[in-house]
């Protein structure tokens, strides 16, 4: 006579071979069939910046330590440098906020480390300044009468340390930048569009100062100090300077998502050789693969018949979370490598206490179906109770990573909560199953042997 345990056998053969298919090393598609648009999504695993190499940065408010830094500010300037960095093509960046004034920038797979410094540093406030019939050298800094959020006054003021220029406006009147190579000239130049407001104050300016010299300025040093040849009316332009494609495609990125709110400086950097990542991969791999191999033989040993069914009930979790990986998706690291061998051991531990049980009601003189029931009956509480507990760290270091920017934190603490829920599947519900089914099917009432006793 068959258990009621025995029905769900089919589903987790259906349920193990899916996941097997998902989780087998590839750089597949998933399609959503309910997308009419039938988007696809690559499953392929995500490495983070430990394991595939790339740069790590913190960024910190350039302000007087006794200034209060604004957090709405701060959002904002998080939510440029999130627009910065996605320009620059990497992929799955991370950018998140660490305390009220620093921000945590990590870019995996990144090749040229230099200018995403310099893009993430720079404040990139682009003016157009009215130098009257002064102009200046690519390089110089000038100082104007605009200040990072403020509104360009209609004159400018003398100061103390010298000349003051008035800001006619702000890269904010840009709707878009992109490079240009002059056809005829072949020089690389940034073409701008301007929003209404912006084409009305430039056509206007443009068309009562002909002759007179534009200066344009990108964080008070000049890029370029041109004559006003005729009227601009068009609502858009060109920068011009001595551009090369990469600075001009820099610029660019910079200009179409704006100035930074609050001023930021590098307090600390981190470069991760790909060679180095993949070295640690391997390892990690290698660590990995010997403790299963040494939980397997000790499982087996020990407990024999049902240490084989926690065997393969451990090779379904295993399969079960790594595919859970590359569906949600998370990106993998060291520490998250290390939350999930960790919780392979909270999957074992499951097993031990539920095969201690059942070994001490044969011990005791129960049948074998009543010793398996029992034994997991009796060890439910003590398993519950120290998954949850297990949870409720995972948790506290998920928030704690959150607030401080901790991604290797969040990393182990994600890794290692996905690893102790699919732990409570395959220990009650998988090997439970796998026994019922056993016992269902042969006869192991004279053979305790088989059991470890």
């Amino acid at each position: 006579m068959q258990s009621r345990y025995f029905r769900w056998l089919i589903p987790i053969v259906i349920l193990f071979a899916i996941a097997a298919y998902l989780a087998w090393p590839t750089s597949q598609q998933l399609r959503n069939p309910f997308d009419n648009l039938s988007l696809l999504r690559d499953i392929s695993v995500r490495q983070g910046l430990d394991l595939q190499g790339g740069l790590q940065v913190l960024l910190e408010a350039d302000l007087p330590a006794d200034q209060a830094v604004d957090a709405g500010a701060m959002n904002d300037t998080k939510s440029i440098i999130e627009n910065r960095v996605n320009g620059l093509g990497v992929t799955e960046p991370i950018v998140q906020l660490s305390g009220d004034r620093r921000l945590v920038v990590e870019l995996p797979g990144l090749a040229d480390t230099e200018q995403a410094l310099a893009l993430l540093k720079q404040t990139a406030l682009l003016e157009f300044v009215d130098t009257v019939d002064q102009r200046f050298a690519e390089g110089d800094v000038i100082q104007t009468d605009f200040a990072a959020g403020s509104t360009p006054t209609s004159t400018g003021e003398a100061a103390p340390t010298g000349q003051v220029y008035h800001t006619l406006m702000t890269g904010k009147e840009l709707t878009s930048a992109t490079v240009q190579t002059n056809q005829t000239a072949g020089q690389v130049v940034v073409a701008f569009e301007l929003t209404p407001e912006g084409e009305q104050i430039f056509g206007q300016h443009t068309t009562a100062n002909v002759g007179k010299i534009l200066t344009i300025v990108l964080d008070k040093t000049v890029i370029s100090s041109p004559s006003i040849n005729g009227p601009i009316t068009g609502g858009s332009g060109v920068i011009t300077g001595n551009f090369t494609v990469e600075t001009a495609n820099q610029l660019a990125l910079q200009l179409r998502y704006g100035s930074l709110p609050v001023p930021l400086k590098i307090a600390e950097s981190r470069t991760v050789g790909p060679t180095l990542g993949q070295d640690s991969l391997r390892k990690s791999l290698i660590a990995g693969i010997i403790g299963l191999v040494v939980i397997a033989i000790f499982m087996i040993a020990y407990y024999r018949l049902p240490g084989v069914l926690a065997v393969l009930a451990l090779l379904m979790y295993a399969t079960l979370t790594f595919t859970l990986f590359k569906l949600i998706p998370v990106t993998l690291t060291l520490p998250g490598i290390a939350g999930f061998v960790l919780s392979v051991g909270v999957a074992v531990d499951a097993n031990i206490l539920i095969f201690e049980r059942m070994k001490e009601e044969l011990r005791a003189g129960r049948k074998l179906v009543t010793a398996v029931e029992e034994g997991f009956r009796r060890a439910w509480a003590s398993i519950r109770d120290s998954n949850i507990s297990t949870l409720i760290t995972c948790i506290i270091l998920f928030w704690f990573g959150s607030q401080f920017g901790a991604s290797v934190v969040k990393g182990f603490a994600l890794t290692l909560a996905l690893g102790v829920v699919v732990s409570l599947f395959t220990a009650v519900l998988v090997t439970r199953t796998l026994l019922h089914a056993m016992l269902d099917n042969m006869d192991f009432s004279e053979r305790h042997s088989w059991f470890g006793i």
